[in-house]
């Protein structure tokens, strides 16, 4: 793949991750807050909307505003900044190139929400019965996606799949 394809794929992937996570905060905040819970497909989906204030699982959420500020908004916004300062000085390609891109990606949307908002705007649990994950939203989901992403590329760099740092 050249470096401008490459480039271009990693563009689509930032615009797309944020494009559609924009829009089904949009479609949550105008069409479920206030509003009951749903459930679909037996109850493997739940779609209720929330304001996390906090981080992950709502961790911090009761930290006073200031700190969390700090720690949500300005900490996560420099971590962001320095996955990318990593990636570009460490020369990564492939999955793991895929998989930071995702991950800032997502990690932007939701950093989006906390300067904008001060919250960040959760609607969807999944589970069966009483095995439930958080609530979340699709910035998380490309989060998670692209931390396993990352994590693969890692695991075929050290078992000798690919060149160093995830170069082919």
């Amino acid at each position: 793949m050249t470096r401008a394809s490459t480039i271009v794929l990693l563009a689509f992937i930032v615009v797309a991750t944020i494009g559609c996570d924009r829009v089904t905060k949009h479609v949550a905040m105008q069409t479920i807050a206030g509003g009951p819970e749903r459930s679909y497909w037996g109850d493997t989906i739940r779609v209720v909307y929330v304001e996390n204030t906090g981080g992950f699982l709502s961790l911090g959420a009761s930290l006073p505003p200031t700190v969390r500020r700090a720690l949500f908004t300005v900490g996560s916004g420099a971590l962001l900044l320095g996955l990318v300062g990593v990636a570009i000085r460490q020369r990564w390609h492939g999955w793991a190139l895929v998989g930071v891109t995702l991950f800032v990606a997502g990690g932007a949307s939701n950093w989006i929400d906390r300067v904008a908002r001060g919250s960040v705007v959760d609607f969807l649990n999944v589970g069966v019965g009483p095995i439930r994950t958080g609530i979340f939203n699709v910035a998380d989901v490309a989060i998670m996606a692209g931390a396993v992403l990352v994590i693969v590329g890692a695991s075929r760099v050290t078992s000798g799949q690919t060149s160093e740092h995830g170069r082919e």
